[in-house]
């Protein structure tokens, strides 16, 4: 089976690439932390924070079409949760419809909200997409465990994607054999064989579970993951750091309209 794995071009060949993981765990919640605390409507930092992070995409040699599709993988998630605001936050209406006694405005400042939103929710997904493509999952795992994430959601992040992948290939190969079985039938007995496999799915996972658990223990497992190559903060991290922290603050502090 063909899967899209997060780190697929983790093995570039970029100055992005060759960063220490810590150093691009650090920078990337200060970016979207920065782009958060940007106040709605300060259009020249959001063009700024824009230009910074296209070119560090384009430096880290990343497909920009790839990078485009799944950075608008966003976008549906925030329009359910802000589609409504310019219905219902108050100020000058920007167009209005009377439903017999109803009447529906969209307001301008509503709309205000919509766009920044949309805009700091795009910035923060370009910059978790460079992160995750440009590290390779184990390296992003050790990194967070020395900067102290505890080892229990390190291990758990690991596990499932270890293993994500497998149960996506179970589930597409009882699906196909559910359909050469001409899956059809009343409502009901959808119903009954979608639950079914759900339950098959469940029990399997966790026989498949044990079975790799008791194959680490075979194996010396005391709790701590193995690692290859160790991480190595150098000069050019510390570069990308000090550059970074000039080009992102700077015209925040110049340009700040609260």
């Amino acid at each position: 089976m063909k899967h899209s794995f997060i780190d697929q071009y983790s093995d570039l060949n970029s100055f992005i690439h060759r960063l220490d993981p810590r150093t691009k765990l650090l920078a990337c919640p200060a970016f979207i932390l920065l782009v958060v605390l940007t106040p709605a409507g300060n259009w020249k930092l959001f063009i700024f924070y824009l230009c910074v992070i296209a070119i560090l995409i384009l430096v880290s040699r990343l497909p920009l079409l790839y990078v485009l599709k799944r950075s608008l993988i966003i976008f549906p998630f925030v329009l359910m949760v802000a589609v409504f605001i310019p219905f219902f936050k108050q100020g000058q209406a920007v167009w209005s419809y009377a439903i017999g006694v109803w009447h529906i405005s969209v307001t301008y400042e509503g709309l205000l909200v919509l766009a920044n939103v949309l805009i700091k929710s795009w910035l923060s997904m370009l910059s978790l997409i460079l992160l995750s493509s440009s590290t390779r999952m184990a390296d992003l795992l050790e990194g967070m465990k020395q900067l102290g994430t505890p080892k229990i959601f390190i291990l758990i992040i690991s596990f499932m994607y270890r293993y994500l992948f497998i149960l996506a290939d179970q589930v597409i190969r009882m699906s196909q054999a559910r359909d050469s079985r001409n899956f059809g039938g009343s409502r009901s007995h959808q119903f009954r064989t979608l639950g079914n496999m759900i339950g098959t799915l469940f029990i399997r996972s966790y026989e498949r579970g044990e079975r790799v658990y008791a194959a680490m223990l075979a194996r010396g497992y005391n709790g701590e993951m193995p690692v290859m190559k160790k991480l190595n903060f150098k000069s050019p991290d510390a570069y990308f750091s000090l550059v970074m922290a000039v080009l992102l603050i700077c015209p925040a502090i110049l340009w700040w309209q609260p």
